[in-house]
Order: structure tokens, then C-alpha cells, then sequence
């Protein structure tokens, strides 16, 4: 939201008051607040009839100094609020010197000088400046239709580039927008986004959290452009720079206040088949496809069944059609009989024509408005209301009625939507409306994930959710929304997922060939080997299938290259989704998460790094042409074995069976045996693919997991003159070595291979 017009002048009906002068500091050992008039006191009357901000200022963790920033701190705060981990009794340590109070954390030291006005400045380890709250950067407001917000103003440097605020569409980088964080079914082509995160990253190597549920209005160098300003509606404004240096030590930071994301279980990286939206679909039509699937050679590990696995009007009664589907239970064991784990659509809503909305109406377990009445509209399904998930019965009671399902068969929920939630109602808990908008998601899914854990026990838990905000990264999946079947669509799907990495989510998906209308081919088999080299794989379409035969037999041999290959990459891929579990960095990386001090890396959107070592760049082009950025060093393709020394861009051209796909210098890939599953026995024969550096004290080591994420096996690599030395703790079962240029061996304990000269 703007409130100035132009540098000079303040927009119409806008009356806007800043902390202007510091009359007092009282301080902690490991706190201190600030009184801050709003005009220059140059005698006593000038205190009277005058607002005073009250800034707090605080450290719940090491690296994270907290700003709140308060007008009138007697409003009630009914909730909901974000689940913050902290110290005990906060971290960090009070200095003052004269003018100067300074709080440091670890890394990051808050400044304030009461010399020349208010003004808040932060600093890393080494006293460099990464942003500041100077002149005019603290305030609240008030505006012509009466509401009062509070903002704050963080200075952006030269050449600073911000990132995130949850999977957003728009331009990678946010500088120049307006970004509302507010929950919104809104596709993947527009500024709306399903999955808000009051949350950005900065190049500079620090991130900044605005810890308010509701509605956080982000200007990005849009009305300031040297500054980034977040405001909300209320008397407080609470927020947190979070430190680096690097941006994957911010992530670690971030999402050790908010959660860090569950490990999925290793079956949920295979591949997802489903039998899309509107398309018929019945037991044979089900078997055909997951039949075919296997008569073409193309492994699959999920089946899901999306909405019309319940009968029309009736979303949600969690009972499967009787005359599509006569024998649900014997069904679902068939297709376990063939090896898969079954997912199902649901969404929070309850029809009225369902059975479950007068139960729930007369359990209290529906959201209602100030007159008692139910919530209710014809949007999505006639006379739905909507669960109270504020409540611990209806959160009971929901999952209760989920608990039938799994205890037919099924593994796992997509749980759709969550974002269209009024605020014309009254809460179980008596939250506020605005602020449970965009947190109605997160008790959905949390709701769901629990009874998940619950019954098929840690690390078993998987849903595919569509919506989500600040802490919802804890658990995964997450996929895209509906997306159109273009090379467009394809693009901006991936830009929204890297917008999302960047916000503390760990694990991204979408849906292969776009859901919205019907791809070409080309569009197909392109977006197959991206899909099958992301964290999470699935087909789904809207109103036609997504059986890779539909789009003839080069698409069936595409589907099963990359199945197959995701699967051999599994150790590998596992290792860096225990990674993410373990420190909150994501699968999926932007590229400046990687390389941050490489500049050209920072605005780069149609490629990123799969875990450590490998860069993908998916092509968006009929005719295989596609740019990429290889960064310093050098780099062997995966698939063809070519070697490129970076730093360059080059123009490259693939058939459909291939795309950028490098490996980076001194990188050991760990490599499955067995391609037919994605959780197999990754110790089976392992082949582990060295790509050394020319350096003669070149070492490395990758630990291979076992499907809990644990360490199974490390595997050390030395490089003595001519000779690589592989030794193996952990296990004594045999493994290969390979290096570019053909060259491998195998054997227990040790194996020693020659590396490939030039």
C-alpha cells in the first residue's frame, strides 16, 4: 500500500506520523525500547497532545534481531498468530556508549544512535551496513476510509535485488513491485499468488520476516525505490532481520523460527499418475492407465484419484461414488497389489447436498457469521460451508472422517484449495478474520499431516497441497496451482517454484503439461524432463488426460528416460531432501543460492541447481534451443558427457530426449542400482559418479541415506596423481566408480580407477 504521492507530498485523505526523535531508551541485558516522538520536542508543551512510538527491540534467536514497532499497544490481539521457535529468554547482548545502544546476536548487531534522530541500523559481522531504518522510515497511519496501519522502511543498496514473499508469478526478482501478501486462487499468470509468505531474501545476505498473519502489503522499490516498505492494518508492527552472510544460512535461520520441512517419504519422489479433473474415470479406465504405464516400460509409484472420486455436489463427503466406483476397498488393494500408493483429492469445504453438512452444522464444526447463521456460497460447490479449523472437535472430526480412508487403503490428500476464506465471520477460537485469511491454510494442512503421522507413522506423512504461508513449509508437498499448457505457462510455473524455494519451502512440484487446456507435444514432452527433475513428479490435467501415449510414442520414450533416470539419481536427490529437513535449504535452488558472490547468477529464472551439484535448465521451446548460464569452473553433462569451463552463457539445442543437465567440478553423484522404484535398496550396486578437479589434493565425500534420510553409508574420494581412491565406511557390499571418459571399476572397501587425462 502507498501512502505518499511522489517524494514531497503525502497521498489525499493520508495522515502519516513518524518516530522522529528518541526521548527515551531504556535498556536490558538482552533487550531495550525505544520512545520515539513524532515531531521535534524543542520545549515541554511540545509533549503534550503528541503521539509517542514505542519500539521494541529483541533477539528470540542467534542471527535474528526482532523490531516492534507499536502505536497504541491496548488492542486486543485475538490471534491467530505464527508458531515462532525461540530462546529462552531471547539471545543476544545490550551494549551502550554514550548516544549509541547496540543489541547483537550473533552475526547481526542492531544500532541505534539518538544523535540526528531516530534511525535503526544493521550491521554483519565485520560492521558492514546491510540495511537501515533511517529518516521517515518507522510510522503509522491513518488513511481516508479511517483504518490505521503501522510500516516500516529497510533501505535498499546499490544493486540489491530481494527475493520471495512465497510462490509468486511476477518477475523473479521483486524489485519494482507491489506485493499484497493475501491468499488468493488466482492461477499461475497474474500478481495474485495461492502460497503468501510475508517473507523476502535479500542479495545482500540478510532476510527480513514481518511476523503477521494477516495481510502484509510489501512496496518494493515501487513507492520508495530505494527502500523496501511493509505496512499492515493494525497498532503493531512486528519484524525480523535474520542474518547470513550467505542466503542459505539466512533459510537456515528462517526456518529455525518457523519450522523446518518434514522428510517425505522416499516413494512420494516417484513418479504421480492421476486421472485428472473433469475427465471419466472409473476402476477400468484407472487400470488401463496404470496398466499401459507398465506395458510401456515407465515405472509409476503414485496413482491419484482427483475430485470426482465423491459424487457431483457433494465435495466433501469422503465417500467414493457407488456407481463409478461399487468396490472402493477392492479396488485400492488391486492397484497396491501392483505396487502403488494411492492418493486422493479433498478440500476443506462441505457441500450442502453432502450428507456431512448437517453433522457438521449441528456439531459446530462450520465457520459462522455474527448472526449465528452458517457461512455459505455457491462458489466451487452449491451451499458449501466451510470447517472450523480453529476448533480442536471439528480438527477431530475432519480427521476422523479422513481416518476411514486410509484405513480403505489410501496413503495420502491433495489437499486443494484454502485460500478463498471470508472474513465476514466469526472463528471457533475467536481469531481475528483478517488475520486467519492467509493462516486457514496452515491448520488445513497441519490438520491433515498429523493424522498422516499419526497413522502411518514419521516419515511416511506426505500431502500435495496447493496453499500455504509462513511455516506451512513444514509440511510438504506444495505444488504450483493451475497452470495453462504452454511454454509460458511452463516458465512462469517454474519462476513461481524458485520464488517459493526462497522462502523457506523445501520440496516443490506441478503438473506436467500444464493443467489448463490441452498441451502439444512438444509442450508434453518438454515439460517431462523438467517435472521428472524436480523434487516431486506429477502428471494431472484438467479436462484431458496426461498418459504420456496421448501425445504419441516419443513421449512415452521421454516419460520413461526420465523416470528412470530420476529414479538412478535417487540417492543423490534423497540426500539433498535430507539436507533440506536437516537446514531448511530447498531441493530445488535458485541459482544465487549456490553461488551468491557470482552476480550473474542473481536474476536467473529458467534454470536452478537440483541439490548441490546439478544444473538443470528445462527447455521452453518447440525446437530444443535454450540458454544457460554455466558458472565458474567446469562442468560435465550428465547425459552426453560433454565438458564446458564456466563462467559462460551458452546456446545450446537438445532433441527431446535431453536438456542442460550438468554436473559440477569435484561433485561425487551417487547413483541407485536399480532403476525400477524410486525407494529401492540404494546400496544395491551403487555407482558413484566422480567428477574430480585437476587439483592434486582434489578430496570429496558423499554419504548415501537409507528411505529414512539417515546416513546408510559415506563414501570418501582422494585423488592420488593419476589415481582416484574411493574408501567406503559403513557398509562392505560392493560398489562402482566412474569418472568422465568411461573409465570405472568396481569392489568392496576400496576401489582405486584411473582418471580420464585430457
Amino acid at each position: 500500500m502507498k501512502f505518499t504521492d511522489g517524494f514531497w507530498r503525502i497521498r489525499d485523505g493520508v495522515q502519516i506520523s513518524y518516530a522522529t526523535e528518541v526521548r527515551d531508551v531504556r535498556a536490558e541485558s538482552k533487550r531495550f525500547t525505544i520512545y520515539a516522538s513524532t515531531k521535534r520536542v524543542t520545549r515541554r508543551g511540545d509533549t503534550l497532545n503528541a503521539p509517542l512510538v514505542t519500539v521494541d527491540c529483541f533477539s528470540p534467536a542467534e542471527g535474528v534481531v526482532g523490531v516492534r514497532v507499536t502505536h497504541h499497544a491496548g488492542k486486543r490481539r485475538p490471534g491467530p498468530d505464527f508458531a515462532l521457535a525461540s530462546e529462552a529468554g531471547g539471545a543476544g547482548e545490550v551494549r551502550r556508549d554514550g548516544a549509541v545502544t547496540e543489541l547483537t546476536s550473533g552475526p547481526l548487531t542492531l544500532r541505534l544512535d539518538t544523535e540526528g534522530g531516530f534511525g535503526l541500523t544493521f550491521l554483519d559481522a565485520d560492521g558492514r551496513e546491510l540495511t537501515r531504518a533511517g529518516v521517515k522510515s518507522t510510522a503509522y497511519a491513518t488513511t481516508a476510509d479511517g483504518t490505521h496501519h503501522v510500516l516500516s522502511r529497510l533501505s535498499l543498496g546499490v544493486g540489491e535485488n530481494v527475493y520471495g514473499l512465497g510462490e509468486r508469478f511476477t518477475p523473479f526478482v521483486k524489485n519494482g513491485q507491489t506485493v499484497d501478501v493475501w491468499q488468493a486462487d488466482g492461477g499461475t499468470s497474474s500478481e495474485q499468488a495461492y502460497k503468501n509468505v510475508p517473507f523476502y531474501l535479500s542479495s545482500r545476505g540478510y532476510g527480513v520476516f514481518v511476523n503477521h498473519p494477516g495481510q502484509v502489503s510489501f512496496e518494493v522499490g515501487s513507492e520508495s525505490v530505494g527502500q523496501v516498505q511493509f505496512s499492515v492494518e493494525d497498532q503493531t508492527l512486528e519484524y525480523y532481520v535474520i542474518a547470513g552472510p550467505t542466503p542459505k544460512e539466512v533459510l537456515g535461520r528462517y526456518t529455525a523460527l518457523t519450522g523446518r520441512p518434514a522428510l517425505p517419504p522416499a516413494w512420494s519422489f516417484g513418479l504421480w499418475l492421476s486421472t485428472s479433473f473433469t475427465t471419466s474415470y472409473d476402476e477400468a479406465t484407472v487400470t488401463s492407465f496404470v496398466d499401459g504405464m507398465a506395458e510401456r516400460g515407465i515405472p509409476l509409484s503414485v496413482f491419484h484419484f482427483d475430485c470426482f472420486w465423491m459424487r457431483e455436489y457433494q465435495w466433501c463427503d469422503f465417500r467414493w461414488d457407488p456407481e463409478v466406483f461399487p468396490d472402493p476397498e477392492g479396488m485400492l488393494a488391486r492397484l497396491k497389489d501392483k505396487g502403488l500408493r494411492i492418493s486422493v483429492w479433498i478440500n476443506p469445504y462441505i457441500a450442502q447436498k453432502s450428507p456431512l453438512f448437517d453433522e457438521a452444522a449441528a456439531l459446530g464444526h462450520l465457520v459462522r457469521r455474527a448472526d449465528g447463521d452458517v457461512w455459505q456460497w455457491d462458489l466451487w460447490q452449491a451451499g458449501m460451508g466451510l470447517v472450523d479449523f480453529t476448533g480442536p472437535d471439528a480438527r477431530a472430526w475432519f480427521q476422523g472422517k479422513l481416518k476411514a480412508l486410509l484405513d480403505q487403503g489410501v496413503d495420502c490428500f491433495k489437499t486443494d484449495f484454502g485460500e478463498r476464506i471470508p472474513t465476514d465471520v466469526v472463528w471457533h477460537d475467536g481469531s481475528d478474520p483478517e488475520r486467519m485469511h492467509n493462516y486457514y491454510t496452515h491448520l488445513y494442512n497441519r490438520t491433515v499431516f498429523e493424522l498422516l503421522e499419526k497413522e502411518r507413522g514419521q516419515g511416511e506423512a506426505v500431502v500435495f497441497a496447493r496453499s500455504a504461508t509462513a511455516g506451512g513449509q513444514q509440511y510438504p508437498v506444495h505444488w504450483g496451482g493451475d497452470c495453462w499448457s504452454s511454454f509460458e505457462a511452463m516458465a512462469e510455473s517454474l519462476r513461481g517454484g524458485l520464488s517459493l524455494s526462497l522462502s523457506g519451502f523445501g520440496f516443490w512440484s506441478h503438473d506436467i503439461g500444464g493443467f489448463e487446456g490441452m498441451p502439444s507435444p512438444e509442450v508434453f514432452k518438454r515439460w517431462l524432463a523438467f517435472g521428472l527433475l524436480s523434487s516431486h513428479s506429477r502428471l494431472h490435467g484438467s479436462t484431458s488426460y496426461r498418459v504420456p501415449w496421448e501425445f504419441g510414442d516419443e513421449a512415452v520414450d521421454v516419460a520413461r528416460q526420465f523416470t528412470l533416470l530420476k529414479h538412478r539419481l535417487m540417492p543423490y536427490l534423497y540426500g539433498a531432501a535430507a539436507e533440506a529437513h536437516r537446514t531448511g535449504v530447498p531441493v530445488m535452488r535458485p541459482m544465487l543460492l549456490e553461488f551468491p558472490d557470482d552476480p550473474a547468477c542473481r536474476p536467473l529464472d529458467r534454470q536452478y541447481m537440483l541439490g548441490r551439484d546439478l544444473l538443470v535448465a528445462p527447455v521452453f521451446s518447440a525446437d530444443g534451443d535454450v540458454e544457460v548460464y554455466v558458472p565458474e569452473g567446469t562442468w560435465t553433462h550428465l547425459l552426453s558427457g560433454e565438458r564446458v569451463t564456466g563462467p559462460c552463457w551458452r546456446t545450446e539445442r537438445h532433441g527431446y530426449d535431453s536438456l542442460p543437465l550438468y554436473v559440477r567440478e569435484g561433485a561425487v553423484l551417487p547413483l541407485a542400482g536399480d532403476d525400477s522404484r524410486p525407494d529401492g535398496d540404494w546400496l544395491d550396486a551403487p555407482v558413484l559418479l566422480v567428477h574430480p578437479s585437476d587439483a592434486s589434493d582434489y578430496t570429496a565425500e558423499v554419504t548415501v541415506p537409507d528411505t529414512a534420510g539417515l546416513p546408510a553409508a559415506t563414501f570418501h574420494v582422494r585423488r592420488d596423481g593419476d589415481m582416484l581412491r574411493v574408501t567406503a565406511s559403513g557398509t562392505d557390499r560392493p560398489f562402482t566408480v566412474r569418472v568422465p571418459g568411461g573409465a570405472e571399476a568396481s569392489g568392496a572397501g576400496e576401489v582405486t580407477v584411473a582418471v580420464a587425462s585430457e
